[in-house]
């Protein structure tokens, strides 16, 4: 009798340890979504200050500017990280072509606001691409865990699934054409 109860003892033992580890890995991929969050909320803030500086030294280019923008709104509205994948890597190379257009303005590149934004908003960038870097890495531990046997079976039986993993897009695959 001691023996079934050790045994049964032994097996609720391990529920419990994969299911805390379930439930542990699965907090870690939303706090590094959130971090991720947050990073992007700080580009957004600094956007609409980079383009009242970039707006004032070329009037003119209207068209980059209207897409920075529309590609920021839709990046604040995406939902899910398949589409807001899609929508930051839009609004990254939309950034792009605004520090491109700086090296069209001699004032614009110049201005210390400017070159202050452009520090900062690749700060921002770098710490974007750190998150993501660790969103992935713990998407990662709880995919393997929830596909794994027999941690799998435990993952099921309490509804606990897999996450996706924060990709780029295929524009963004192929190598940047240089022409010098």
């Amino acid at each position: 009798m001691w023996i079934a109860i050790a045994v049964v003892a032994v097996i609720l033992l391990y529920f419990v340890t994969v299911y805390n580890g379930l439930v542990s890995r699965r907090n870690q991929v939303r706090e590094a979504w959130a971090t991720i969050d947050s990073q992007l909320k700080r580009r957004y803030d600094l956007i609409p200050n980079l383009m009242e500086t970039v707006s004032g030294a070329a009037k003119h280019e209207k068209e980059t500017l209207n897409a920075v923008i529309t590609a920021r709104n839709a990046a604040m509205s995406a939902n899910g990280a398949d589409a807001r994948g899609v929508a930051e890597n839009h609004l990254t190379g939309a950034l792009k072509s605004i520090f491109a257009l700086a090296e069209s303005y001699p004032n614009l590149k110049a201005n210390e606001n400017f070159l202050e934004l452009q520090r900062e908003l690749t700060d921002t960038e770098t710490k974007i691409q750190a998150a993501r870097q660790f969103y992935n890495t713990v998407v990662m531990g709880l995919n393997n865990m929830v596909e794994q046997f027999p941690s799998n079976i435990v993952a099921r039986m309490f509804g606990i699934g897999t996450e996706k993993l924060f990709e780029i897009d295929e524009t963004e695959r192929k190598a940047p054409r240089v022409k010098f």
